[in-house]
């Protein structure tokens, strides 16, 4: 470890005077070991000390700080590892690594070669399942519940943690579904962490008095014991189904989902109330079968500017944690994503037809001005990806022109929708896909690697991918105007530099554009690489083509120049399996030419988190990189052919 990473390190740890109870706790057992008054002092540590790492290292903030008490809560009634705990999307599990031998790594958070912003069973036998894309945890959980059950385990727990906004994707409604089909012998406690009263109020007294009686033995055995009396008077037992649902709805509209699935249901309780938690806990333990427990929070909680700007603090670069964060109003170079956000309010105005649907990205997507002057024709599906996909499939037949904002890792959510709802039917459903390539911190569950290769597979389908801002405005002209199915495609972060045009002007689809013109080397960017490559065509006086689309390719550009140079080089931001490159390829064999080929991309691999630089440095994506490979190609050449002895 360099001195750098040594010196992190040593900044993330507990100090003893800060910190004296934190400082103590280095796994789970010796949390176990604390008394629990000492529980919620602890809380307050941990909260300090989180504000203080994640202000240097950056990450998930508001979302980990409401999270603390539970997170103590799980560990301190729960036998983990042997119980597993997962924590869906997981960017509300700091607590959870910092309580689980990871407090002297916190440092590193989501730095290159750092601890993961996210759970990840390699990291720990604490991370029960890896996480960071919403909506998985109840499935999981119940297949680690039912394997545990068939492998007589018939002491372990499986708990999942679930927000309120992950609820809302239908991966986990189906998971209710299939989980309240089991009854005894299946230990899944499902945990509802509610910190936007989305779906309820936040627990009041009687809320919490009520989960308390319920949640004890005596209560669930006089239950079990009438239902199994009950269930043979049909009309008796439907009477009884209902008075039971009626009386916890009445302090408690929310169990209604959860009853509609015949889950038992526990809460509201206050998340933060520690002796609560703990003695709820505690006694669902004791039961013995699929449980819900629904617990109240507060995103931020102990750090007033999250508390007061929940949305700016959930995902933060480093800050003054005495300052809070400092929004800058200097003008500077756009990013994609508000280049995107200017075009779709543009466009919007001069048609009436275009319609945005995001799943749960508004802010991300660059979408808040559009909600703000277009209202009826904005929809946030929440993190429903296949419903947003198949939404704007609808909104096509109905006449309108439905642009889909989604991130590039999640439109991998909703590729059977792309491809037989939208593309089946060749309808002019319109994709921008932000975060396209290397995307940084978020690492391996975040990368947008897979697009390219994913859409170009699919027929009607176009794919663009600009290499600079007003190209970026170009493709979106020229994707909102055509009549079939379209996605463009873009980085995350701020482009060359280049100034952008507020005009509607589109350009020829399939039709390349030529930079450079040299010879013996041709190299072919795709997005955003094609700027990596400008300085190693100068370097070289090699010709360089700024390719524009990933289907459909421009073949007569690539003919050509396979004919008039001996070696053609393809760069994209994205997987080489089944990329632009190996598209490249197959129009040069196809036409029976022969020429060297060499192909820059992302390896057949997850690529873990890092800065931008610091990805591609390691990729080996970067200008010198490429112009040193391209030079011992060519040296290999030259010796092959018999030039050297």
């Amino acid at each position: 470890m360099g001195a750098a990473a040594e010196e992190t390190q040593s900044e993330s740890a507990a100090p003893e005077g800060r910190f004296p109870l934190l400082s103590r706790i280095d796994s789970p057992e010796d949390l176990r070991g604390l008394p629990e008054a000492a529980l919620p002092s602890l809380a307050e540590e941990i909260r300090g000390f989180m504000v203080e790492s994640v202000s240097k290292t950056g990450g998930h903030l508001s979302s980990s700080l409401g999270a603390v008490e539970l997170a103590i809560a799980l560990q301190y009634v729960f036998n983990t590892p042997r119980d597993r705990i997962i924590w869906d999307v997981g960017h509300q599990a700091y607590a959870h690594k910092i309580l689980t031998g990871r407090k002297g790594r916190f440092g590193t958070l989501r730095r290159f070669h750092g601890l993961s912003g996210f759970p990840k069973r390699s990291e720990s036998e604490h991370d029960a399942f890896g996480t960071a894309h919403s909506s998985t945890s109840i499935s999981a959980a119940l297949g680690m519940a039912v394997a545990a059950k068939l492998r007589g385990e018939t002491d372990r727990w499986t708990v999942a943690v679930i927000g309120d906004g992950a609820l809302t994707g239908g991966m986990a409604i189906e998971a209710l579904n299939d989980a309240g089909v089991y009854k005894s012998g299946v230990k899944l406690l499902i945990i509802l962490n509610d910190n936007d009263c989305s779906i309820s109020p936040p627990a009041g007294a009687l809320s919490g008095h009520l989960a308390k009686i319920v949640s004890t033995r005596a209560f669930n055995s006089a239950r079990e014991r009438g239902k199994r009396a009950l269930k043979h008077v049909p009309c008796l037992w439907d009477i009884a189904k209902r008075m039971e649902k009626q009386a916890i709805n009445f302090v408690s509209p929310p169990s209604a989902i959860f009853s509609a699935f015949d889950l038992n249901y526990y809460g509201p309780i206050d998340g933060h109330d520690l002796k609560e938690l703990v003695e709820v806990l505690r006694n669902l333990r004791e039961l013995d079968q699929p449980l819900v427990l629904h617990v109240a929070t507060q995103k931020g909680k102990g750090y007033k500017p999250a508390e007061l700007n929940p949305t700016l603090y959930h995902g933060v670069s480093p800050f003054d944690p005495q300052k809070g964060i400092v929004v800058s109003d200097k003008p500077d170079k756009p990013t994609y994503t508000q280049i995107f956000g200017r075009w779709v309010c543009d466009m919007a105005e001069r048609d009436d037809r275009l319609y945005a649907i995001t799943p749960a990205m508004r802010e991300g997507s660059g979408l808040v001005e559009f909600e703000k002057r277009f209202p009826e024709r904005y929809r946030d599906v929440a993190i429903a990806e296949q419903h947003a996909v198949t939404y704007g499939a609808g909104l096509a037949c109905g006449g309108l022109k439905p642009v889909v904002a989604i991130y590039s890792t999640f439109l991998q959510r909703a590729l059977d929708q792309v491809i037989h709802d939208v593309a089946l039917q060749n309808l002019p459903v319109m994709f921008a896909v932000d975060r396209g390539g290397i995307v940084g911190a978020d690492g391996a569950t975040h990368q947008g690697a897979f697009d390219i290769a994913e859409l170009r597979g699919i027929p009607n389908m176009t794919v663009m991918t600009p290499s600079d801002e007003n190209e970026c405005r170009l493709m979106l002209n020229t994707a909102f105007a055509m009549d079939t199915p379209a996605a463009v495609r873009y980085p995350r972060g701020k482009g060359p530099g280049v100034e952008v045009s507020a005009n509607f002007e589109t350009i020829p689809v399939g039709v390349s554009r030529t930079l450079r013109a040299g010879h013996g080397v041709a190299f072919l960017g795709f997005g955003a690489m094609t700027n990596v490559l400008k300085p190693v065509a100068e370097a070289l006086d090699a010709t360089l083509i700024d390719m524009r689309f990933a289907k459909p390719l421009d073949r007569a550009v690539i003919l050509r120049a396979a004919a008039s140079h001996s070696l053609v080089v393809t760069a994209e931001e994205g997987a080489l399996a089944g990329g632009a490159g190996e598209g490249v390829s197959s129009v040069i064999e196809e036409a029976g030419l022969v020429v060297s080929v060499m192909h820059f991309g992302l390896p057949d691999a997850f690529v873990e988190q890092g800065s931008h630089d610091e990805v591609m440095r390691e990729l080996n994506l970067t200008s010198e990189a490429i112009e040193a490979a391209v030079r011992r190609r060519l040296a290999e050449r030259t010796i092959e052919h018999g030039a050297f002895v």
